[in-house]
């Protein structure tokens, strides 16, 4: 099926700031997922450059090393190469891609075991979380705002900087000719997000991530949408995840996502982008402190919305008062059914 490319707001964060934060309601409202720029100080472009540069070093580690580090119940540490099942009910192999999550950081350490490979990095790797925690900040209470809820959203992150289920997450996907899998497979499969918001970087020429659009079909979502050519690094993408639907009862759309290969039926190409190679991304997770109660928001905006079916923006949960921790250790045992088992 040909489809054109996702239609994406791009919001320049340096504008007026009342201004941004309506900006923001009204994508997250209609796209759930949105291109910002001109960011500033907030996140360099050679932050970025330097954590794609680091994430390759960190997923270029012996696998010995990134064994040791396996992914444990706390969602932290290494995936192979189809440990994760995003779609389980659609996907008959696991997601083609492997990655690697850090939680929080404290006084520049992780918080878990790391490759010895990258262990002069440490703090080159907490430094891009703060980064990317603190312009988390300044989205939430940009939607707070717009929402005329102030700091209704901030204040339930971060905290301390422990308890909550926030990853900073690199990952790979091999190249497909270094893969064997059909038609049907997917690199990544169909999911909505678990947490708040994620930040969602990328490197200029990769191909693959597609949104699922509100009249069911499947679109690209270009690296460098048109107008950001000449910026010095590909705008951020940030998408609404589960959480912030249920809090505003679906009025900000937690929207459906994937990674296909280019061999996929429904897999439109973006000018310039290309899926032969190894595509890399780093996703900044980021999630409220695991005893926030997941209430509707006070917002007049969000009392007036009437959703689609049970809880529109997240399918996933009747509408009961859920803490964080709840919703995302259910979520995980979706995707890690087996890993969760082993522990019970």
């Amino acid at each position: 099926m040909t489809t054109s490319s996702a239609n994406i707001p791009i919001i320049d964060l340096s504008g007026p700031q009342k201004e941004v934060a309506k900006q923001l309601v009204d994508a997250a409202a209609e796209h759930g997922f949105i291109y910002i720029k001109n960011l500033g100080d907030d996140i360099p472009a050679a932050s970025v450059d330097e954590a794609f540069a680091l994430s390759k070093k960190l997923l270029g580690a012996p696998v010995e090393e990134k064994q040791a580090c396996s992914i444990q119940t706390n969602n932290r540490g290494w995936t192979s190469m189809h440990a994760e099942t995003l779609d389980p009910q659609n996907q008959k192999v696991g997601d083609f891609k492997e990655a690697f999550n850090f939680g929080e950081f404290i006084d520049n350490k992780a918080q878990q075991p790391i490759p010895p490979t990258i262990a002069d990095d440490e703090a080159r790797f907490s430094a891009f979380a703060n980064l990317c925690r603190a312009l988390c900040l300044k989205i939430l209470t940009l939607l707070g705002q717009g929402l005329e809820v102030n700091d209704f959203f901030s204040s339930a992150h971060f905290k301390s900087p422990s308890g909550s289920g926030t990853i900073l997450r690199f990952l790979r996907y091999p190249p497909p000719s270094s893969t064997s899998h059909t038609a049907d497979d997917i690199r990544a499969g169909a999911h909505s997000d678990y947490g708040s918001i994620t930040l969602l970087f990328r490197l200029k020429g990769q191909a693959g991530l597609e949104i699922l659009k509100k009249d069911g079909t499947w679109a690209p979502v270009p690296v460098v949408p048109p107008g950001t050519e000449n910026d010095p690094s590909p705008p951020i993408l940030i998408n609404i995840g589960d959480l912030l639907s249920y809090w505003t009862n679906g009025l900000f759309r937690s929207t459906v996502h994937r990674v296909v290969f280019p061999t996929n039926g429904e897999h439109t190409s973006v000018e310039g982008e290309t899926s032969s190679e190894a595509r890399y991304s780093i996703a900044f997770f980021c999630h409220p402190m695991d005893d926030a109660l997941l209430e509707l928001v006070p917002s007049e905006r969000v009392r007036n919305f009437v959703p689609e079916g049970v809880v529109a923006g997240n399918p996933f949960a009747e509408r009961k008062v859920l803490t964080a921790g709840e919703h995302l250790l259910m979520r995980l045992k979706e995707s890690y059914g087996t890993l969760y088992d082993e522990k019970e």
